[in-house]
């Protein structure tokens, strides 16, 4: 789990909904680049100004797709023209 505090509250909002639709988020925080599901959003209540923390759910980088076809054999049957 990756958990940072912030206190923008456009960034907020951006996680709210991003965790209302099921969608994954990108957070950036000290040079860390976390991709994954917002699992939750607390407020500090007791902070002047106020302040949110986050935790998101990273996910498993996504892996290269391997083809498994052949390229296609354009002369195939180039031998019966003949």
């Amino acid at each position: 789990m990756f958990t940072f505090e912030t206190t923008d509250q456009k960034e907020v909002r951006r996680f709210r909904i991003a965790q209302f639709n099921g969608r994954t988020a990108t957070a950036r925080s000290a040079g860390a680049t976390v991709t994954g599901h917002v699992r939750s959003i607390v407020e500090k209540k007791a902070s002047v100004p106020a302040v949110w923390t986050i935790t998101i759910i990273p996910e498993a980088p996504k892996r290269a797709t391997v083809n498994l076809r052949t390229a296609p054999r354009v002369r195939t049957f180039a031998e019966d023209y003949l």
